[in-house]
């Protein structure tokens, strides 16, 4: 009974003085990390998963008040600045928010969730990027552009 009441009185000092409203009924994983505090609000319900990485302005949460269902969020997701995830959706492994995206619906892992609403893309890899370059310049190549020009 005690403790409930320092934790009543505590959580709105501590709201105000950083800005970030974090329930201490919501799952966090391990390493969980806030860059760039204030402006966070974290619903009571939402699941982190491990590495995860959240940034100023970030919303994780319900989508309609008096509808319960949070996102549940996998291991290494990386949330952009003013970011909004809401409803009772799934975010996979390795999943990179871009800032200001809002995302309504359940992102595959490997994937980047961007735009208003967010659109789902996959996710580029260091191997598909050389890839891209060399068939670039090969196709340069066969049209007698040399390197530098194009």
């Amino acid at each position: 009974m005690p403790f409930s009441f320092v934790y009543k009185v505590l959580k709105p000092v501590s709201e105000v003085l950083t800005g970030i409203e974090l329930p201490c009924e919501a799952t966090l994983g391990r390493r969980f990390r806030i860059d760039h505090f204030g402006g966070i609000v974290i619903s009571g319900d939402a699941v982190f998963g491990d590495d995860c990485v959240i940034r100023n302005g970030v919303t994780v949460g319900l989508k309609n008040t008096g509808h319960r269902g949070a996102p549940i969020l996998g291991n290494r997701v990386d949330i952009g600045a003013g970011a909004k995830i809401l409803g009772p959706i799934r975010i996979g492994d390795d999943v990179l928010v871009g800032a200001n995206a809002v995302v309504i619906t359940d992102v595959p892992s490997n994937c980047i969730a961007v735009g208003v609403p967010a659109r789902v893309l996959p996710r580029r890899t260091a191997s598909t990027v050389v890839s891209e370059e060399l068939v670039y310049a090969k196709s340069a190549r066969e049209r007698g552009v040399h390197a530098g020009q194009f």
